[in-house]
């Protein structure tokens, strides 16, 4: 479970800088290295390659790209890494939250944490090797079966409540959110947040960021005056 308190009362100047900040941060080129892990490119009679034409995607190397609309960056949707000689798969899949499919099969695999799925929530279906088990067990799939020397795991299960309301798990004045397989975040209601949504009222944005970006650009400006002062050696 994570736990993730809500500030949807931040001031609109901050929460426009922070989304901006966020969103180059999660679309930056380097994502797209995960595309060349290994030689070749997605075959379009593979699981990816149907599923990223189905999907009117775009192949590039061993991924499938496609944006929502023409203003909308590129996303990986696909992912297909299969016969790559991969042993382990920790820090591999943090490259894009909209990956709906992953081909692992055909890998010497020795073990794959549930955490390295963490926060793939549109994931709907992965070829394992055949003694690789299903991210999260499966009671976090909807279908597991073992088919042609592969495991497939498919339809991502929900582990919130039905009605999308309240977590058992999750405090009072929280909702609950689907984060990946077996993962679930609590996020503060309005009017909620801090420690386990206990706090009520405006999130104090201003007081929080501001004092963090005033002594970002001084610490640039003493940097720049350093630099300025600098004497050039005989």
């Amino acid at each position: 479970m994570k736990m993730k308190a809500g500030c949807n009362q931040l001031k609109p100047a901050v929460l426009v800088l922070i989304v901006k900040l966020c969103f180059c941060a999660s679309y930056q080129p380097k994502d797209l290295q995960v595309c060349e892990l290994c030689s070749g490119a997605v075959l379009n009679g593979s699981a990816v390659g149907q599923f990223c034409s189905s999907s009117a995607g775009r192949i590039e190397g061993r991924c499938c790209l496609r944006r929502d609309n023409t203003s909308d960056p590129e996303r990986i949707t696909g992912l297909d890494l299969s016969n790559c000689s991969l042993t382990h798969v920790e820090g591999l899949l943090g490259t894009s939250r909209a990956i709906m499919m992953i081909d692992l099969s055909l890998n010497p695999i020795v073990n794959i944490s549930d955490a390295a799925f963490q926060g793939l929530i549109e994931l709907d279906f992965i070829i394992l090797p055949e003694h690789v088990h299903c991210p999260g067990g499966n009671t976090s799939w909807a279908k597991v079966e073992v088919k042609g020397g592969n495991r497939l795991c498919e339809g991502q299960i929900n582990w919130c409540n039905q009605t999308g309301q309240l977590s058992i798990n999750c405090p009072e004045n929280s909702l609950c959110a689907p984060y990946g397989p077996s993962f679930f975040e609590c996020s503060c209601v309005d009017d909620f947040h801090g420690y386990k949504c206990l706090r009520r009222g405006e999130f104090p944005g201003l007081l929080v960021f501001g004092p963090l970006g005033a002594v970002t650009v001084a610490a640039s400006l003493l940097l720049w005056v350093t630099q300025r002062r600098k004497v050039k050696p005989l």
